[in-house]
């Protein structure tokens, strides 16, 4: 089910036990779209993937920002690092995709505990790409399994997290690539770092699967 509003278009995914809902923007001529997957505590509204988003758009790639989790579902704290859970949802988000755009290329970009859900289902499902920015990869499973190009963007300040990254670094076995943005903290909340986060993923993306 879709809903067109300007430039986007406003949709509804069916799963087993809820519907989610997400916002598709596919620029004319997009090979490539690159899912979403936000971290705890956040939605389909966050600024910052949102900022990301239009990035990529403007370099000619389709996105999809969704929802993880109901509102009801997203009052269960726990829920919000109930990873197994995560990745159904994006695989039944990609599967939605793939259904409607046939010949379309399928990427990840997951941040904070969404990127492990992205690195995850990317061990389980053949996508082109996945970019991890602030990730708890070593919250995902079977890393060693990702085929997917994977870029690893951490804050240079992220100091517990640089860590994590090292650590799942060395357990991903597909080409991949690990940068740390100096002066960023988690959230890359400091002037410009944002931009550079998304500059890198948008030339990840480009390359593996523009």
């Amino acid at each position: 089910m879709m809903k067109e509003n300007n430039k986007e278009k406003l949709v509804k995914i069916s799963t087993d036990s809820v519907e989610i809902e997400g916002i598709l923007n596919l620029p004319r001529n997009a090979k490539s779209i690159v899912v979403f997957a936000h971290g705890s505590g956040s939605s389909r509204f966050s600024p910052r993937n949102n900022f990301v988003a239009g990035v990529l758009q403007k370099a000619g790639l389709g996105t999809l920002l969704f929802d993880l989790l109901t509102e009801e579902e997203d009052a269960v704290y726990e829920n919000r690092f109930n990873i197994d859970l995560l990745v159904e949802r994006l695989a039944a988000a990609t599967k939605w995709l793939i259904k409607g755009h046939k010949n379309i290329k399928i990427s990840y970009f997951g941040a904070s505990t969404g990127a492990a859900a992205a690195l995850q289902a990317a061990a389980e499902i053949d996508v082109n790409a996945v970019v991890s920015r602030g990730g708890r990869p070593d919250l995902a499973k079977n890393l060693q399994k990702v085929k997917a190009p994977t870029l690893l963007i951490v804050g240079g300040y992220d100091d517990v997290v640089i860590e994590l990254n090292r650590k799942a670094y060395g357990q991903i076995k597909a080409k991949k690539k690990l940068v740390i943005v100096p002066g960023a903290t988690h959230l890359f909340e400091e002037p410009g770092k944002l931009e550079d986060a998304a500059r890198l993923a948008k030339e990840w993306f480009v390359k593996y699967s523009g």
